[in-house]
This record gives C-alpha cells, sequence and structure tokens, in this order.
C-alpha cells in the first residue's frame, strides 16, 4: 500500500506543478510553439537526470524511488501532449515548427537529462 500512495501523491504532485508551469509558459509566450510543454519536458529532463545521478550508488528506498521517478516525473512530464501536439502542428501545416519542436525537444532532453545526472554525481557524497 506504501507504493501506491508514494505513486499517487508523486504523481498528484506532478500533475500540479506540470498545470502551473505549462499555464505559465503558455501566458508568458504567444506563440503557436508549444511553450509549456516544451518547457516541462526539459525541466523534467534536467530534475530526473539530477535526482539520478544524486542518487545512484546510495541508498533510496523504494517508495522513495517511486514517488520520485515514477509519481512526480512522470506527472510532471508528459509524452502524450507532446505527441499531439506535434500531430496538430503537422496537421495544420506549420511542418517547419513540428519539425522544430521534434527534434529540440528529443535532443535537448537528452541533453539536459545528461547535464543533470552530471551535476547530481557531482553533488552526491557516495561518489566522493
Amino acid at each position: 500500500m506504501n507504493k501506491i500512495l508514494a505513486l499517487m501523491i508523486g504523481g498528484a504532485l506532478g500533475t500540479l506543478l506540470r498545470y502551473w508551469v505549462s499555464d505559465y509558459a503558455i501566458k508568458l509566450f504567444d506563440s503557436i510553439f508549444p511553450w509549456g510543454t516544451f518547457i516541462v519536458n526539459l525541466v523534467g529532463s534536467l530534475l530526473i537526470g539530477i535526482c539520478w545521478g544524486f542518487f545512484e550508488k546510495g541508498q533510496l528506498n523504494i517508495n522513495t524511488r517511486l514517488f520520485l521517478f515514477v509519481g512526480l516525473f512522470g506527472g510532471f512530464t508528459t509524452f502524450s501532449s507532446f505527441s499531439l501536439e506535434s500531430l496538430n502542428l503537422l496537421k495544420t501545416g506549420h511542418a517547419g515548427t513540428a519539425i522544430l519542436y521534434m527534434l529540440s525537444s528529443n535532443i535537448l532532453g537528452l541533453l539536459f537529462v545528461y547535464l543533470g545526472y552530471i551535476f547530481g554525481r557531482s553533488l552526491s557524497v557516495y561518489n566522493r
């Protein structure tokens, strides 16, 4: 039951954070480019990389791991919204924007996870 609770709380918090960050980004940028999902996914990639690097060799109990990696970051980031927004850009004749969005999201997402991982490892007392 503790695992389920960890997932539920993490997922709920991640979803709320995604809504707030995405909503703010949409209000900040007036563009057909899906800035909300883009920013959420890159921030989520960076944060999951930091946590992965920081806790890689340390003991993190299963409930905390589920809360962070599956619940919080899983609820915060969104591949399904990314996919739908990409398809909608293509369907509405914005192929260039769609390609830019798809490539930049994937390339920068991988880069952010990697940079977060390196940063998290440098902070970890377990790697010294």
